[in-house]
């Protein structure tokens, strides 16, 4: 781990996506598994629509803070479940932090019906890398299928950030936090994804 928990004061992670995409069952996944190590977690109300397709915002502190609100400037992790929302959110960030970006869009509204151009993802990477302090930009959706879903490619998301290290968090800790919350029809699915996941932030 890249924290011991004695070191460890408090960590604000921003969760940003799209309608459908799981973002909500994220964050409440890291939660979780925080809550099951026994460390201290706050969590915001939900901002955004939650319907497909809308903006979904939510955040998790864990450690020593008196509010889950984020204000801009000040999240330690963005994790973002679409190209674009981690570059709208990059406000939230500060030099030092990390993003966890799916590299797989989701076009806009406006995109799908003429009125806008969805921006060249490598200038969105690139938008990405220069504001803050680490990137890990993975193909999300391809791992969850590996897994049997592509559904589940906010799992392989919560794994890679597993993976990282940056949370004083047990693998048996977001292993029960998983068995939890996911329900047990696809929990084998979800498994593979957050082990797909975990392998690919332990190699970043």
């Amino acid at each position: 781990m890249a924290q011991g928990k004695e070191a460890f004061d408090a960590l604000k992670i921003f969760f940003t996506g799209v309608g459908g995409q799981g973002t909500l069952l994220a964050t409440r996944l890291a939660g979780e598994a925080a809550l099951e190590e026994g460390l201290p977690v706050t969590m915001s109300e939900i901002h955004g629509m939650a319907q497909r397709g809308g903006v979904v915002e939510s955040s998790v502190v864990v450690g020593n803070a008196s509010s889950p609100t984020i204000p801009d400037g000040e999240a330690d992790i963005l994790m973002a479940f679409e190209p674009l929302e981690a570059a709208r959110a990059l406000p939230k960030c500060h030099a030092k932090s990390l993003v966890v970006a799916n590299s797989v869009p989701i076009a806009p509204f406006t995109v799908s019906t003429g009125q806008a151009v969805y921006p060249e993802l490598d200038s969105l990477e690139r938008m990405v890398r220069e504001k803050v302090g680490r990137v890990v930009w993975l193909d999300a959706v391809a791992l969850a299928r590996q897994a049997g879903s592509e559904r589940a490619s906010n799992i392989v998301m919560v794994g890679t950030l597993a993976g990282l290290g940056c949370l004083p968090i047990s693998r048996k800790s977001w292993q029960e936090a998983l068995v939890r919350i996911i329900p047990a029809k696809v929990l084998e699915v979800n498994r593979k994804a957050f082990e797909l996941g975990f392998q690919a932030g332990s190699a970043a």
